[in-house]
């Protein structure tokens, strides 16, 4: 295959111009692996990099898409083997590197993880970068001492892809898990996924008190702003919390108090420049302690033609879960 589909991000006048359009290898940026892409995914990064929302494309003229999986076709490197089944996060692929929006990717083998022996394809885009980044929330969570019986856990943004990822790990490792979510209409499909409660997210949004209540053990927040304020105010002494999103805010307007009367330790989670042996320990335990049968109740599937219009439902909060993108054949 030398022509292939992609979406394309080009200079304009008003800024990144996004197309679907016919490349060649020729277009494809420089690295020793080529894959052909079998499936990417949508990450909240890429519905902003798609719409325009926010400066994600640094480098034009680019393949948007921080996420893939696929074949290897071409090697130069001996730890790659054509036939080989690979992932992708990250590493500023679909940011400063051409990445998963199209059936072709050329990348550094140093940014490859092989796909564990029980996920396929499908499977590991379902998980995507917002799965993979729930998990090494989990990790900083259980390096901290967090355990199941310490008390319950919560997770904001529950029915995003890194809160459904993280409420469904954390059940099935035997935590009590709270689940916060502004759609409380998706309390069944939350408590599908394990969440013993559902928990409004307005009970977040208040102008946070410097410490409050007692409540959690740990948690995991994809938020900032007000909410992360709010969580680490009622975080238990000694507990953690693992940051890893901003669909809230950047600002996080708090104190010292929970640090330094409570002893609260907050980990930031960088799932983009995450060192590799890191990766390949948050996705062999992700091949453990994830749900397989969960995972594909919370995942749906578009064709390559309906990304832009799903990166907008994205944005506007009408996605649950996960959305694979299938790249065509």
């Amino acid at each position: 295959m030398n022509s292939f589909s992609a979406f394309y991000a080009t200079e304009s006048e008003q800024g990144p111009l996004i197309q679907q359009t016919t490349l060649t290898q020729d277009d494809l940026m420089p690295g020793n692996v080529t894959v052909q892409v079998k499936y990417s995914t949508i990450n909240y990064k890429d519905a902003l990099a798609l719409t325009g929302s926010a400066p994600i494309l640094r480098k034009l003229p680019i393949i948007p898409g921080i996420d893939f999986a696929g074949e290897v076709i071409e090697s130069s490197d001996e730890r790659f083997s054509i036939g080989d089944e690979v992932l992708l996060n990250g590493f500023g692929v679909g940011e400063t590197h051409s990445g998963g929006y199209a059936q072709m990717a050329r990348v550094n083998a140093d940014w490859l993880v092989r796909l564990p022996n029980n996920i396929d394809c499908r499977q590991a885009m379902a998980i995507g970068t917002a799965g993979y980044t729930a998990m090494l929330c989990i990790l900083a969570l259980e390096d901290h001492g967090v355990n199941p019986d310490d008390g319950p856990v919560l997770v904001t943004g529950a029915s995003g892809g890194v809160g459904s990822v993280a409420v469904s790990v954390l059940s099935k490792l035997g935590y009590s898990v709270s689940a916060s979510t502004g759609k409380l209409t998706e309390s069944d499909y939350l408590k599908s996924l394990g969440a013993i409660e559902v928990v409004d997210r307005n009970d977040f949004a208040q102008k946070p008190r410097p410490l409050g209540k007692e409540l959690w053990a740990a948690a995991v927040d994809v938020a900032g702003g007000q909410t992360l304020a709010n969580v680490l105010s009622q975080t238990r002494r000694a507990g953690a919390v693992a940051a890893c999103g901003l669909a809230e805010s950047m600002d996080l307007p708090t104190s010292v108090a929970p640090f330094i009367l409570r002893g609260i330790t907050l980990y930031g989670i960088d799932s983009v420049m995450c060192p590799m042996e890191r990766r390949i320990q948050a996705w062999s335990r992700l091949s453990q302690d994830l749900d397989l049968e969960r995972l594909e109740s919370m995942t749906s599937e578009i064709p390559f033609d309906d990304l832009p219009a799903a990166t907008q439902d994205l944005l506007a909060g009408k996605l649950k879960g996960r959305t694979v993108v299938k790249l065509p054949d």
